[in-house]
């Protein structure tokens, strides 16, 4: 299956839906059996800003595609030497407290499973199992060549060792792990191949445009099937990567509930949307059921 290449929704009056109350939510969570889906909004509190709200990496900046990755060496040159300084914060960042609760609510057998949109590795640091990561994580690499899948600490030291006089610095950075650079600061960034077999490298991502894998995507719909309701959280859901699965839950009559900071493309299908800091509603949802 393909994730298509949508950077941006318009809502309309057809795709509203109900406002939600985090008694809403404590409601369905309470009965347990939640599949929580996740996006870039939860991980904005660590740092990482997201896509498409108000300030999202969307207004500045146009992510990388896997056919101009592929197809490009300059391409290549241009994610590699950004993507060199954004994962150095991607690594450092830390769960805020929108992870641990997801993480509590699932230790204490709310939620049966948990699906990412995000490559940041957050929910697995603070402490959460079983994390289905959608479009992989920036800590792999993995090459279009042989398939060897690599540490990023390791392509990290090679990328070091052959750009010794790197130096430049950025105060800006997205979902992705990719920062902007001007032209001048990309010129000249050395690559480095597969040590294996001298294949192309790419982090273990799902860029826009790229293949989610089968098996990962036919997972996730048994995980839904599984489930006695969704909870999204941090996501537009503009991308089918993660809507497919939310209509799959409500054309099942699963209830669908959305915590998010504006309207999602998920709307309607879902019970009800609450718009609320997602630390906070959270954090307050697993002290109630705590």
């Amino acid at each position: 299956m393909r994730m298509r290449p949508t950077l941006s929704w318009t809502p309309t009056e057809d795709s509203s839906t109900a406002v939600a109350s985090l008694a809403d939510v404590e409601e369905v969570v309470a009965a347990g059996g939640v599949l929580v889906l996740s996006g870039a909004g939860l991980s904005t509190e660590s740092g990482i800003p997201d896509y498409r709200s108000d300030t999202g990496s969307l207004h500045r900046h146009t992510p990388m595609t896997y056919q101009e990755f592929v197809a490009s060496v300059d391409g290549r040159q241009r994610y590699w030497a950004r993507s060199h300084l954004g994962w150095r914060t991607i690594a450092r960042a830390q769960p805020n407290s929108g992870h641990r609760a997801v993480a509590e609510l699932q230790a204490n057998g709310y939620i049966n499973s948990v699906l990412t949109q995000n490559v940041d590795g957050l929910h697995q640091a603070a402490g959460a199992a079983g994390v289905v990561e959608l479009h992989g994580s920036l800590d792999r690499v993995v090459c279009l060549g042989c398939k060897r899948i690599s540490p990023r600490e390791e392509l990290d030291r090679r990328l070091r060792a052959v750009n010794p006089g790197f130096t430049a610095e950025t105060s800006r950075i997205n979902p992705d792990g990719d920062v902007e650079l001007p032209a001048e600061a990309v010129r000249g960034f050395a690559l480095v191949d597969c040590a294996d077999c001298g294949g192309v490298l790419k982090p273990d991502v799902v860029f826009f445009g790229e293949n989610v894998p089968g098996e990962r995507v036919r997972h996730c719909y048994e995980l839904v099937d599984e489930a006695e309701a969704v909870l999204v959280l941090g996501s537009s859901l503009t991308v089918m990567s993660g809507l497919r699965f939310v209509r799959h839950a409500a054309k099942a009559d699963k209830p669908v509930l959305i915590i998010n900071h504006g309207p999602t493309r998920g709307d309607v299908h879902a019970k009800g949307r609450l718009d609320m800091p997602l630390g906070l509603a959270l954090t307050e949802l697993a002290r109630s059921l705590a």
